[in-house]
């Protein structure tokens, strides 16, 4: 299988993301690694699981809780009911997602436990997932301290689950294994620190270090992207971000993301978010009032 460090980052009103994903059955064959912590339901399919050195078939409803850097993979084979389409809720965070001080406290001792536990994978089973897929749907439609709460309450189920099972083997360690991630971070994290500047090749491949030419392997090869995209891709988020904070207009948006020219600024922004700035904004604009509607009439 191929290795690709994956990154995300969150958006300016959540320490978390919790989403739903329709799945596409097929063999996958790319183990994914991430310094987030994730909780992933899987539902309606049938395959195997790849987990840090654990591999495994599956079927049915399974949930699982992954540490930061262990890498996984699933391979959906078929659905179970062919009416339903297979699915999943994914929710991606940090431990200290609200604050470190929340983990200190003599309440959080089972967490830390549990956290522990999710460097080598753990799967619940039986009633845990009837009960956090509960919860876990709530949660796509929850925001603010009423999704913070939530969260809360998903981990109190998972430290309390009396069916987590260990995956990946005793022998296996985590953060050897995640040596490439590690530098991979490093990279990601110096960009993050400097993207409104030119970033030169030979100083990003200084962090590791490498050369250059070995660096545009290492990096294309696990992040199925180029340096140089990848610095747009931050850019254009960000401006994304500024945009829909409402306090920056285009052209402001544009200079704070590290371009200095708009027509490049537009035409990138167009590539990667599949909208121009403008319209991105009355799309926004557009579902913020559907949504409002929407609420309304519950």
């Amino acid at each position: 299988m191929q290795y690709l460090y994956e990154n995300f980052t969150f958006p300016p009103d959540q320490s978390f993301t919790v989403r739903s994903d329709m799945l596409e059955l097929k063999k996958y064959t790319t183990l994914k690694s991430h310094v987030n912590f994730e909780i992933a339901l899987l539902e309606n399919c049938t395959g195997k699981r790849f987990i840090g050195d654990h591999i495994e078939d599956f079927e049915g409803p399974e949930l699982v809780l992954l540490g930061g850097y262990l890498p996984h993979c699933w391979q959906y084979y078929q659905a179970i009911d062919q009416m339903i389409q297979p699915q999943a809720i994914v929710i991606h965070f940090f431990p200290d997602f609200l604050g470190k001080e929340l983990l200190e406290k003599p309440e959080a001792k089972e967490l830390n436990k549990l956290f522990e536990k999710a460097a080598k994978g753990v799967l619940f089973s039986g009633q845990t997932i009837q009960r956090a897929k509960m919860v876990m749907q709530q949660m796509l439609f929850e925001k603010g301290l009423g999704r913070a709460a939530l969260m809360l309450r998903l981990l109190d189920i998972l430290t309390q689950s009396t069916t987590a099972r260990i995956l990946s083997s005793p022998y296996y360690n985590t953060i050897v294994t995640s040596s490439e991630a590690q530098k991979i971070n490093k990279v990601f994290d110096y960009i993050f620190r400097n993207f409104k500047e030119d970033i030169g090749l030979h100083d990003v491949a200084g962090i590791i270090p490498m050369s250059t030419a070995a660096f545009c392997r290492f990096f294309k090869q696990k992040t199925n992207r180029t340096l140089t995209d990848f610095v747009k891709e931050v850019r254009i988020g960000h401006a994304a971000k500024l945009l829909l904070e409402g306090v920056h207009n285009v052209t402001e948006a544009c200079y704070e993301s590290g371009y200095n020219n708009i027509s490049n600024f537009n035409k990138h922004f167009k590539r990667i978010k599949g909208l121009s700035p403008r319209d991105f904004m009355k799309q926004y604009e557009a579902d913020t009032k559907s949504s409002a509607k929407t609420s309304q009439t519950k």
